[in-house]
């Protein structure tokens, strides 16, 4: 009996760095696909960020069909200009999966380094060494946010089959189902 195989795309959303991380699992296997990052601090226009976004992930997921997507939710910081940024910038990765029927799980950060690290508290860096060590990735790309997007992917391989605390939402018609107080009539 062969094992279903399928692709996660891990999303760490970002207006300066947006990173993006894919694995593809078999059964309890699990394969580093690509490493990747959409450096966004060169454009000054912030709608042109956004549109870049949607068009590099529409990219991921047109090269490498993912069977699902996992993406971190923003944290609440003290600066709500960029959390609003952010928020925007998730969404629009999150639009661009839904566009396309993928299925989509949101992780706290801290949700994220407790699954790969053991520790909710975990630095960037420590997260990056342990996927190192999971993965065995020769070499950590310069900038983290890149192995923040695969974290997000591994912590969905990690979580896939338990009871997810996150949100989910398979499509427009989910994410409506779920959002109905959101929606204008």
């Amino acid at each position: 009996m062969s094992q279903k195989e399928r692709i996660i795309l891990g999303i760490d959303p970002g207006t300066t760095i947006m990173g993006f991380g894919l694995i593809k699992c078999v059964g309890s296997d699990m394969k580093i696909i690509q490493l990747d990052e959409l450096i966004l601090k060169k454009y000054s226009d912030h709608y042109l960020k956004l549109q870049k976004i949607f068009e590099h992930t529409i990219g991921l997921i047109e090269a490498h069909h993912p069977d699902e997507i996992a993406i971190e939710a923003p944290f609440f910081g003290k600066n709500v200009q960029s959390m609003l940024k952010l928020g925007r910038a998730q969404g629009v990765a999150m639009a661009a999966g839904l566009s396309r029927q993928i299925p989509i799980t949101e992780y706290s950060p801290k949700k994220i380094k407790m699954a790969i690290t053991g520790n909710g508290s975990a630095s960037k860096e420590q997260v990056a060494k342990m996927l190192q060590s999971i993965l065995t990735l020769k070499k950590l790309p310069d900038n983290l946010d890149a192995t923040d997007g695969l974290a997000a992917a591994v912590c969905h391989f990690y979580n896939s089959g338990k009871i997810v605390s996150g949100k989910s939402y398979s499509g427009w018609d989910a994410f409506v189902k779920q959002n109905e107080s959101r929606v204008k009539k």
